[in-house]
C-alpha cells in the first residue's frame, strides 16, 4: 500500500524550486474578525538574500490598502521540477509537489534605507508580468515591494512504498 508523505525541503531545495520568479498567493494582514485579504501574485526571489519582491497594484480601488509594513504571508506551489507531478521512475521516493511559505512583512523598496540593498536584489530576479487586472497594465499603478521572511518553510511531497 502507497501513501503521500509531505517533507520539509532544505534550503537548496527550496531555492531550486523558487527560482528566481513565479507566481503564488499573497494573503494581507486585517483587523479583527476579518478574513485575510488574498490575491495572486507574481514573485521574484533572490536566493542570495532569502528575499521576494513584489510588484503589487496600488491605486484609489485597491482593496489591498496600505502596503508598507504590513504582516503577510506568501504561498507559492506547484509540481515537481519537470511538471509532471510524478517523475515516472521505480524510485521509492517519487517527488510530486512542492510548497514554500513565506511569512513576515512588507517594506517598500522606495524607503531611502532599503532601496540601495533593493537595488542589487532586483538585478538577480524575475517578476513575470501576469495580466489579471480590469484595465490594461500600462494604466494600472505599481509599487514594489521586498520580503524579507521571519519565518521561510518549504515541504514536498514523496510518494512512498509501505
Amino acid at each position: 500500500m502507497e501513501h503521500d508523505t509531505p517533507v520539509a525541503m532544505d534550503a537548496e531545495e527550496r531555492d531550486e524550486f523558487l527560482g528566481n520568479g513565479g507566481t503564488g498567493v499573497l494573503s494581507l494582514s486585517t483587523t479583527g474578525e476579518a478574513a485575510p485579504h488574498s490575491v495572486p501574485v507574481s514573485y521574484g526571489y533572490d536566493a542570495a538574500d532569502e528575499t521576494f519582491y513584489f510588484r503589487l497594484a496600488v491605486g484609489p480601488d485597491s482593496e489591498k490598502g496600505d502596503l508598507a509594513d504590513r504582516a503577510v504571508t506568501f504561498v507559492t506551489y506547484g509540481p515537481d521540477a519537470e511538471g509532471t507531478g510524478e517523475s515516472g521512475g521505480d524510485s521509492e521516493q517519487d517527488e510530486r509537489w512542492h510548497s514554500v511559505v513565506a511569512q513576515g512583512r512588507l517594506v517598500s523598496v522606495d524607503e531611502d534605507d532599503v532601496a540601495t540593498a533593493s537595488l542589487a536584489g532586483f538585478e538577480r530576479v524575475d517578476i513575470p508580468l501576469v495580466d489579471v487586472f480590469d484595465e490594461t497594465i500600462r494604466s494600472t499603478t505599481f509599487e514594489f515591494y521586498r520580503l524579507r521572511p521571519e519565518r521561510l518553510t518549504g515541504r514536498k511531497e514523496v510518494r512512498r512504498s509501505a
